[in-house]
């Protein structure tokens, strides 16, 4: 086989593929290894592996032991991070490589990306059920609320100074039902993303100066952007909407003296969406929205994009069902992983035709 073949078939590898030589070194990696490193090869080559790779399982004598025998090694279910993302859970698989005595060379297969499709899919199933809830609710509650509000008003006339109070209560909390349902008829009323090629970029930056003049005024925003990525196709409101939600929950999230929010956009080139049809989808482009508050609550965190689950006492939960139902709509990818003291939310979206990467 010719080097142009093996080079072609390295480089087209789905996972991330390491090469390792005989004192535990980076030789070489595939495309997809660089993504999952978030770091390029040119940078990497030469560093020790176990300096840039964490996984969560004692690999030091079984590593070495398939190293002498020059037999394969199969570690599944375990925790593998990089230091600038949390980890993942992976099947990694470690293997000799024919004709280089001691070198090894390593795939790393992420198990939660497949169970975060199915979830996706779910999610997005969830959030159709909740769309003709909502249309519902929204029909059947608002006419009876305003004859409520009609009536307390009318009763108000004619009650004393100390009765005022609980007419006032009606009308105060029939209002905020009615504010609610806004929300409600908002998530249902929702139109097909107007999809073209946007500069994800200026809808991160649009989002950013307008949380800091509102809701995020308390906050420290840092921007951290590949300068390089390509254009995303998509509806640049809709998607605007998607980023001010996610920085409006990281901003609620914190205390009152704030805290950080990093936007953080890079290319990982092995992202794919396989649907249940078998049709597949490239999702090079990620955008991950990361806060250092105190996290997610344990009983919600595997159902925060359902429809009215919600963290926040008063919150309506709609908010990130609203967010998932765009994503998809977009035919991407969310996801979230959350510990105390760091929260990322991960955008994965497809990037525009080539005859529409255009600037706008």
């Amino acid at each position: 086989m010719s080097d142009d073949m093996d080079a072609l078939l390295w480089s087209s590898l789905p996972v991330p593929a390491i090469l390792l030589d005989a004192d535990e070194r980076i030789a070489d990696m595939n495309p997809a290894a660089e993504g999952f490193m978030n770091n390029s090869a040119k940078w990497l080559l030469g560093q020790p592996i176990w300096d840039r790779l964490a996984i969560d399982a004692p690999l030091e004598d079984s590593l070495a032991r398939a190293r002498a025998n020059g037999t394969p090694l199969f570690v599944n279910d375990v925790d593998v991070g990089t230091g600038s993302r949390a980890p993942l859970v992976c099947n990694v698989q470690i293997a000799p490589v024919q004709g280089k005595p001691g070198w090894m060379i390593m795939m790393i297969s992420p198990r939660e990306l497949a169970g975060r499709m199915t979830q996706n899919h779910s999610v997005k199933s969830a959030a159709k059920s909740a769309i003709g809830m909502a249309e519902m609710l929204a029909h059947e509650i608002k006419n009876p609320l305003a004859g409520i509000t009609g009536a307390a008003q009318l009763l108000s006339m004619s009650l004393s100074k100390d009765d005022l109070e609980l007419t006032d209560l009606i009308v105060e909390e029939t209002r905020r039902i009615v504010k609610l349902l806004e929300q409600v008829e908002q998530f249902g009323n929702l139109s097909p993303p107007d999809r073209r090629a946007v500069n994800i970029h200026d809808v991160l930056d649009r989002a950013r100066r307008s949380a800091l003049l509102g809701f995020g005024a308390h906050m420290k925003i840092v921007e951290d952007y590949d300068p390089s990525l390509p254009m995303a196709y998509g509806d640049p409101d809709q998607m605007l909407q998607v980023v001010l939600n996610l920085l409006k929950n990281a901003s609620e999230a914190a205390d009152s003296k704030g805290g950080t929010i990093r936007l953080h956009s890079f290319y990982e080139h092995s992202f794919r969406l396989r649907r249940s049809d078998g049709s597949g989808q490239s999702l090079p482009l990620q955008v991950e929205i990361i806060d250092d508050g105190p996290g997610l609550p344990d009983h919600i965190r595997g159902d925060i994009f359902d429809p009215f689950v919600s963290g926040r006492e008063n919150g309506t939960g709609l908010g990130l069902a609203l967010v998932s139902k765009i994503v998809s709509d977009h035919d991407g990818w969310i996801s979230v992983e959350s510990v105390p003291g760091r929260t990322v939310f991960r955008i994965s979206l497809p990037m525009a035709p080539r005859d529409k990467q255009e600037s706008n």
